[in-house]
């Protein structure tokens, strides 16, 4: 017969076990912990003196972005340094401007932690209020550009070509080969509306091969959008989606409100030589003292022949 275990006993040997433990002072005993007692009243004030810090924040920041947009970029002609700098170095003055705006009585509320978030607040709403202000509807402070540099077609006679930086190297194994160049135009809201200055010379040869100026629009409805439109195939290839791995279209002008423009260097096939190509675009209602964007490029095409 099994022994038997009363439950008397059993409840007493379990309340001595755990008498046991409590007093053990074991190395896993951990200590017991208080709860701070919570004061309703000292937490509301602590969070009004944070709403308040908050908005004085977001206020000066507000102030700084206006300032900077209406008052200093019209008096520059370009990009500047001190466009970034200063409201950079303006964070210094969190501390003396809660001191002057917040009262007394809040003031001792604040904590290192506070100046800490103020400080990441106010650079974070200066910028996003800066990158609003002077981008499209507001404003318009990129200039129109070429999307993706020159480019030739591709045509027999063409044993090699390579763009690096400005200079387009092509080898050619014939005494001429035709050679057709274009580019394509960007801007941030209508690439049509910009101005267009075009030079096209060949070193050594008096006069120009193109020489042109006007708005982009007219002058690629001209018959340069056309010319470009026709060609099969550029040299420089197409445009590969890095995610999947998809070809789009080409490299020279790869987003479709590109406006790309192309011309017929020689007549009759171009033969070894150096081509220079001066770009120059503007637009009217940028932000700066002289109400234009303005971007120009030189490129440099070598036509060199092998055996």
């Amino acid at each position: 017969m099994k022994d038997m275990v009363d439950v008397d006993s059993a409840l007493r040997a379990s309340a001595y076990s755990g008498k046991r433990n409590k007093g053990g002072g074991g190395s896993g005993d951990k200590p017991s912990t208080e709860l701070e007692p919570f004061d309703p009243s000292a937490h509301a004030v602590k969070e009004k003196a944070e709403a308040i810090s908050m908005w004085i924040v977001i206020a000066f920041g507000l102030i700084v972005a206006l300032v900077m947009r209406y008052y200093l970029m019209p008096t520059m002609e370009g990009t500047q340094q001190v466009l970034w700098l200063l409201p950079v170095l303006l964070t210094v003055a969190i501390i003396p401007l809660h001191r002057v705006a917040v009262p007394s009585k809040f003031q001792k509320l604040y904590t290192n932690g506070n100046w800490f978030r103020a400080s990441f607040l106010y650079l974070f709403t200066w910028l996003a209020l800066s990158f609003a202000l002077v981008n499209p509807p507001l404003a318009d402070i990129a200039p129109p550009h070429i999307s993706g540099a020159i480019d030739i077609e591709t045509v027999e006679g063409i044993s090699d070509a390579t763009l690096k930086g400005s200079t387009y190297s092509v080898q050619i194994n014939q005494e001429t080969i035709p050679i057709v160049l274009g580019f394509a135009i960007r801007d941030n809201v209508d690439a049509g509306n910009s101005t267009i200055f075009l030079t096209i010379s060949k070193q050594g040869q008096e006069g120009t091969i193109v020489n042109l100026g006007g708005v982009v629009s007219e002058i690629a409805e001209a018959g340069p959008s056309e010319k470009f439109d026709s060609v099969s195939e550029w040299h420089r290839g197409l445009r590969k989606n890095t995610l999947t791995g998809d070809f789009g279209g080409p490299i020279v002008a790869p987003n479709s409100q590109d406006i790309g423009m192309a011309w017929d260097l020689c007549e009759g096939g171009c033969g070894p030589g150096e081509y220079l190509i001066q770009i120059e675009l503007s637009e009217e209602g940028a932000p700066w003292s002289t109400g234009q964007n303005t971007w120009s490029r030189e490129y440099r095409l070598l036509v060199s022949q092998i055996a």
